[in-house]
């Protein structure tokens, strides 16, 4: 029998996604589950996406130009203007989702064995995308205790070797919702000016920035614009995940133009998808304004719950609809399974995604998971009550943080 590719063993599997075999078992055995494990918000998508798709005009469903729609890029410039983001519409190239974003902006700017430094705890495809590409990833850890905020830039330059090509961010990031500041960000254009090197930033949060803290995006960034590219999607803030419309977003022409080559290869992006994300443009404000009141109040409520239960520590996020736990517990990959395997409340329980797969290696985040506050307050109340009762039956269970130890942070 032939063997597969050693880069088809090398693809790391997602561990989102990991634990799906003994949630659907659970289910089977009349089990409910609470999915705080993945984010797919239960938002309902804008009506003004939806009818454009239901009033589709055309007889035909043809390919797009490779770079999307025209209209729709013109279009996206007007979106982006809206943030102080001056673009032509030639900067813009629509993707299959924000992950072929990603993917095709490593391939573009990347050769193979070049670095790129990413913190962490950082989005588990990226593994992936950095594996099709033949990159490596370098990771520089953020950490619970300073609520995941950005390394310093003096730790960033310690890593930086004559391989290290590009720095990769998300902002608002997923998974730990921390929001970076514009100051963070200054402090990375120096870094990458200093050095020329390419600074990827995921900010597909955009929309969800609470407390009153404003988004500064990379392409606000001065002196650094060759460098720069945006990557962004459609997906979460018009919670239109399935749409699979993305963006890579750049001022520079010859990395557009080198996109463009992995992009003819794919034809184009999804047809429908299109339709739907350009006449999403005109979702009105009152839309986010609800949404963001919505998840301010569902951030609050779990971060609340979370760190009221004993020996649990969870920091307030700034953005995104994510945060990072960290638990009284042995393993986070051994708890997770033991939720979906061993335990229920009531007939309940809940999935989360344990903070390993967030990490470059698995001896971090093992008391630590992820959960994604993408259901409503009903939902979210009953998830954390069988959370908490699920930590005192745990037979993994370590000694409890001081509370001492937990006011301190």
């Amino acid at each position: 029998m032939p063997k597969i590719s050693d880069k088809g063993q090398n693809m790391p599997a997602s561990p989102i996604r990991k634990l799906v075999p003994f949630a659907e078992q659970a289910k089977k055995n009349g089990i409910q589950i609470y999915h705080l494990n993945i984010g797919q918000p239960d938002i309902e998508t804008p009506k003004v996406m939806l009818d454009a798709i239901h009033s589709y005009p055309a007889k035909v469903v043809e390919y797009s130009h490779s770079a999307g729609n025209e209209s729709y890029r013109r279009k996206l410039t007007g979106y982006y203007q809206k943030y102080d983001i001056a673009l032509d519409y030639t900067d813009i190239m629509i993707t299959t989702g924000g992950s072929e974003a990603i993917e095709i902006a490593m391939m573009s700017a990347l050769n193979e064995g070049d670095e790129v430094i990413i913190p962490e705890p950082f989005y588990a495809n990226y593994n992936g995308f950095s594996t099709q590409a033949s990159v490596k990833v370098v990771p520089i850890r953020s950490t619970i205790d300073t609520g995941f905020a950005l390394p310093p830039i003096s730790e960033f330059e310690k890593l930086i070797t004559p391989r290290t090509k590009a720095i990769l961010i998300c902002n608002p990031n997923n998974p730990t919702g921390y929001l970076y500041t514009a100051a963070e960000l200054e402090s990375l254009r120096t870094l990458v000016q200093k050095y020329d090197l390419w600074l990827f930033s995921d900010e597909v949060y955009r929309e969800f920035c609470y407390d009153g803290k404003k988004y500064f995006s990379v392409m606000h960034l001065k002196g650094i614009e060759q460098n720069v590219v945006m990557l962004d999607s459609v997906s979460k803030r018009y919670s239109a995940c399935g749409a699979r419309i993305g963006a890579l977003v750049s001022r520079n022409k010859e990395l557009i133009a080198a996109a463009m080559k992995f992009a003819q290869a794919r034809l184009s992006p999804p047809s429908f998808g299109q339709v739907a994300a350009e006449a999403a443009i005109d979702t009105p404000d009152s839309y986010f304004e609800n949404v963001k009141a919505e998840y301010v109040a569902r951030r609050n409520y779990v971060v609340e719950a979370l760190n009221a239960m004993e020996g649990v520590f969870c920091p307030k996020p700034s953005g995104a609809f994510y945060c990072i736990a960290r638990l009284p517990i042995d393993n986070a990959d051994r708890f997770c399974q033991w939720l979906l395997e061993k335990f229920s409340f009531e007939g309940k329980t809940v999935m989360l995604a344990p903070a390993t797969g967030f990490y470059s290696v698995p001896t971090l985040g093992t008391d630590e998971v992820r959960i994604a506050y993408v259901l409503n307050l009903d939902d979210l109340k009953q998830a954390m009550r069988c959370l908490q009762e699920a930590l005192k039956v745990y037979p993994g269970k370590t000694e409890i943080v001081s509370q001492e130890m937990k006011a301190a942070h």
